[in-house]
């Protein structure tokens, strides 16, 4: 199969196979969530997997209908990624038509040795090179691959980890980088549905490619998130509802049924307070 005919099948797909379960959804986030303003220039951040690619295909085919102007930049950040793991990145990019600006960094070799969170400070470390690229050409948001399930996968992680209730915000203003805001337009697609996306149209992306999976290392933060997903699918499985009722939680907090909180500056405020 040529590389147009690819790229034509895969946007295809999204318009009639996937265009209730993916572009429908994509949309819907995008407005009920008012992530994309007239004017907007968006780095869509791609680490070479299904998530980031779809959210590349997704943004293409928005962009197409072109009801409100916005400009986009195809955002790859090397964090020391193998010569194999590279070039599949760029002949996915290449296969499917998306233009992709990559610059390198060491993000791997810095955190390699980290015994405690390395996950979680390679997100951090990445988000910032990102957030400072993207400034750099001239976009006043970067828009990452985040989906429904890692939302929800995110509530039960704060709760039985990080004893606080919290979710991944559809969209955040930058603290670090004036100007700047995150948007994650996935926020309502199901991973299954990328998934089957993914296989639908025989395509293959990375796994993961940081340096613990290229050695066989197990890291606590990945081991955590799998345990999450494990449960679940397994309360999910006995009682339907399950997922949607997590999501749903963070929709829903009544700030009278809680001991304690934070408002938006920081302060926490006690249930005696007003009692």
């Amino acid at each position: 199969m040529s590389e147009n005919t690819t790229a034509k099948d895969v946007e295809e797909s999204l318009r009639k196979k996937f265009k209730k379960s993916m572009f429908s959804r994509f949309t819907k986030a995008i407005v009920e969530y008012e992530l994309i303003t007239a004017g907007d220039k968006i780095a869509v951040c791609m680490s070479g997997g299904k998530d980031s690619f779809a959210l590349a295909k997704l943004f293409q085919e928005l962009k197409r209908h072109n009801k409100v102007p916005f400009e986009l930049e195809f955002l790859v950040m090397d964090p020391g990624y193998s010569p194999e793991n590279r070039k599949m990145i760029e002949k996915n990019a290449e296969m499917l038509n998306i233009p992709i600006t990559i610059f390198e960094t060491d993000i791997f070799e810095s955190v390699h040795n980290i015994e405690k969170s390395p996950c979680y400070l390679c997100a951090r470390m990445r988000r910032g090179h990102l957030y400072h690229r993207a400034k750099d050409l001239g976009c006043n948001k970067i828009a990452l691959g985040h989906h429904y399930d890692d939302v929800i996968e995110t509530v039960l992680m704060g709760m039985l980890y990080g004893g606080q209730i919290q979710t991944m915000m559809p969209k955040v203003r930058s603290a670090n980088f004036e100007g700047m805001e995150l948007i994650r337009p996935m926020y309502l697609i199901r991973e299954d549905t990328v998934k089957h996306w993914r296989d639908y149209n025989k395509l293959e992306f990375l796994q993961c490619a940081c340096k613990f999976t290229e050695n066989g290392e197990k890291n606590e933060d990945d081991s955590k998130r799998r345990k999450m997903k494990e449960l679940i699918r397994r309360l999910e499985a006995e009682d339907a509802g399950v997922e949607q009722n997590i999501f749903r939680s963070m929709e829903n907090v009544s700030l009278k049924t809680v001991i304690e909180y934070k408002d938006k500056q920081g302060i926490r405020h006690r249930f005696t307070e007003d009692y």
